[in-house]
């Protein structure tokens, strides 16, 4: 069986490069880590490969706004090649600073069509608690939504590391857009109160942040390109749920016993590139 090749970024201060490539091995693919120089420089091609990963960290210290300048030397850099990978088909997903680095390339939400245009059209900023959270979370997904890295996933329950993943845009027109076009991917819930609205932003901590509609992870028009500020690398496993000594976490639906309920994320990918090629 073919084996996607996942190219996951790592320098400038990304730390969750290791995981990230991890858990793309753990579900079928073949995992490498690139400097993002090596593909500036030329001496790597994206056109290699299949699946691009920009995992969280610190990019760049998080100077002049979280994702703001790994963002920019891809937007100026990789503009050509980023372009090309997702109009070949090609899944993109971007976790916590990866999520700020592909709104600031403006690959998320992207524009109308399926060539990016990479124009900036939405921003992450500073929670409304004004402090890093470190806590877990519960994710609902969007039925709708075309994105593929989503199919089949209904709730989990995530962790979240992060001091600006407030979601927001710069009118509601914008965001009812966003919405109407499911593009909201996956958003903040209450498990505890499932008939709230969805579009009212919830009380801390069952938002993190004050993300507009509670809003979590959007992908772009194409389904391809996909950005969240949880990590579900870091639910590979049942037993890094803060519950699971206790019994009580949610069930997962998977022939492997010991499976977490973010490794899906990472299989949708990878079995998205195998059935296309």
């Amino acid at each position: 069986m073919y084996m996607p090749k996942v190219a996951v970024l790592f320098g400038f201060g990304i730390n969750c490069d290791h995981e990230t490539a991890a858990v793309f091995e753990m579900v079928g693919g073949k995992a490498t880590r690139v400097h993002l120089n090596s593909f500036i420089s030329g001496d790597d091609k994206l056109s290699n490969y299949d699946i691009l990963a920009v995992p969280g960290g610190f990019s760049f210290g998080d100077h002049l706004g979280s994702g703001r300048l790994m963002g920019n030397r891809m937007r100026f850099s990789l503009r050509e090649e980023l372009s090309n990978f997702i109009q070949n088909g090609k899944p993109i997903i971007g976790i916590c600073n990866g999520f700020q680095v592909l709104v600031k390339t403006g690959l998320l939400p992207g524009p109308d069509g399926n060539e990016p245009d990479f124009i900036q059209r939405a921003s992450l900023t500073l929670n409304d608690t004004g402090r890093y959270e470190d806590r877990w979370v519960t994710l609902e997904f969007n039925q709708h939504s075309n994105c593929i890295w989503t199919r089949g996933m209904t709730t989990i329950d995530c962790p979240v590391r992060h001091g600006e993943g407030k979601y927001v845009m710069p009118n509601k027109e914008s965001l009812r857009q966003l919405s109407d076009n499911n593009q909201i991917a996956v958003r903040y819930i209450d498990p505890d109160n499932i008939d709230a609205n969805r579009d009212e932003v919830l009380p801390f901590p069952k938002s993190p942040n004050g993300s507009m509609m509670n809003i979590a992870g959007i992908s772009d028009q194409t389904g391809l390109v996909f950005g969240l500020m949880p990590h579900p690398e870091a639910i590979y496993a049942q037993w890094l749920h803060p519950d699971y000594t206790r019994g009580t976490i949610p069930n997962v639906e998977s022939e492997i016993e010991w499976e977490g309920q973010g490794l899906q994320i990472f299989r949708n990918a990878v079995e998205y590139v195998i059935s296309k090629n």
